[in-house]
């Protein structure tokens, strides 16, 4: 089932076909709506009136700066859509060196060892989300008060080294 669509809302993203890929405008009079153009799928428009995708019609620098405001998995989401969004997400280092940079408040070493080793920013990201995510937690106390192992089940956990171990003990004996 569709959401509804709201006056208020100028973009809003809509199912297509097996996966989120268009983006509509509906509360755009008809006047302002860019003319219809085949999909990036290479399949035709769809049929709502008014949607297309976003990324056709805008260059490339403002496509970039919608998807900046995306988090780590809802990138990796939209870079499965469709093969436009694929393509500028992949290739677009300015969007995984920020969301590195989030990374990297929490894992310096992790993030600037493997920027050292030449890794691309994507890559590195990939390799230190789960684990800032992990590190966070356990930093904030979510895991203080773990009575049983069963509340643990179905959290993420990752590798963390002996001085990221030595950060979280020194915030529990802060607590």
């Amino acid at each position: 089932m569709n959401p509804p669509l709201l006056p208020e809302k100028l973009l809003l993203l809509r199912p297509g076909p097996g996966r989120w890929s268009w983006f509509c405008s509906r509360a755009l009079p008809m006047s302002l709506r860019a003319p219809q153009r085949r999909s990036c799928d290479g399949g035709a428009p769809p049929k709502a009136a008014g949607c297309q995708n976003f990324a056709e019609t805008l260059p490339v620098e403002m496509s970039v700066r919608i998807f900046r405001e995306l988090d780590p998995q809802s990138l990796c989401r939209a870079s499965r859509a469709c093969r436009l969004w694929h393509a500028i997400i992949q290739e677009s280092e300015q969007l995984w060196r920020q969301q590195c940079m989030l990374v990297r408040a929490v894992c310096q070493r992790e993030v600037d060892s493997d920027r050292s080793r030449g890794l691309s920013w994507k890559v590195t990201l990939l390799r230190n989300y789960t684990r800032s995510q992990v590190k966070t937690d356990w930093l904030t106390g979510r895991y203080s008060r773990v009575a049983s192992a069963d509340e643990l089940l179905g959290r993420k956990m990752a590798a963390l080294d002996a001085e990221t171990w030595g950060e979280i003990l020194q915030a529990e004996l802060d607590r």
